[in-house]
């Protein structure tokens, strides 16, 4: 693969070339050259197919949600990524849960995502696993946590959500 800069012959070329060379343009303004590729005799695995599944339906969310959601706009700026590139990333990661805390009366919940957590549910079950109480946590900037508060004593269980509504989960004692 040959990446070429302000060169008068291929500056702005795409496609094919002589059946050999595929051409590039990408958005930074310079041009790819790489080797044609060969799909003619191509099986896909079972795990190909169904990442190609996922991939499909990444695509779809990703076009709509692009032009729905202005957060995936601004967080292009300064890169050389557009919307659709970073609505397509959130589809494929999930937020993640780092800590679960309690502070009097109060249930602490640090969850971050590649775009923003939308949403986060608390809840409180008893040695059982039976539910004893379950509600939204509030998201406090100046903090950069999300809180619930509560006096129900319990193991915790901490949900949250994404753009692309992805959801994980966990439980701290």
């Amino acid at each position: 693969m040959a990446k070429v800069k302000n060169n008068v012959i291929v500056r702005g070329w795409s496609g094919g070339f002589g059946e050999q060379v595929v051409l590039r343009h990408m958005r930074d303004g310079s041009t790819v050259a790489a080797k044609m590729p060969d799909f003619g005799n191509r099986k896909f695995s079972q795990e190909q197919m169904g990442h190609q599944s996922r991939f499909q339906e990444a695509v779809m969310y990703a076009k709509a949600a692009a032009e729905k959601h202005p957060i995936y706009t601004a967080l292009t700026a300064g890169t050389l990524k557009n919307a659709y590139n970073v609505a397509l990333s959130d589809w494929f990661h999930a937020p993640v849960i780092h800590k679960i805390t309690r502070e009097s009366g109060c249930i602490r919940v640090w969850a971050s995502d590649n775009v923003l957590v939308v949403r986060v549910q608390v809840t409180i079950l008893d040695e059982e696993g039976e539910i004893r109480e379950r509600g939204e946590g509030v998201w406090k900037v100046e903090s950069g946590w999300w809180e619930y508060g509560t006096s129900v004593e319990g193991k915790v269980m901490a949900e949250a959500w994404d753009l692309a509504e992805n959801r994980s989960s966990l439980e701290s004692g």
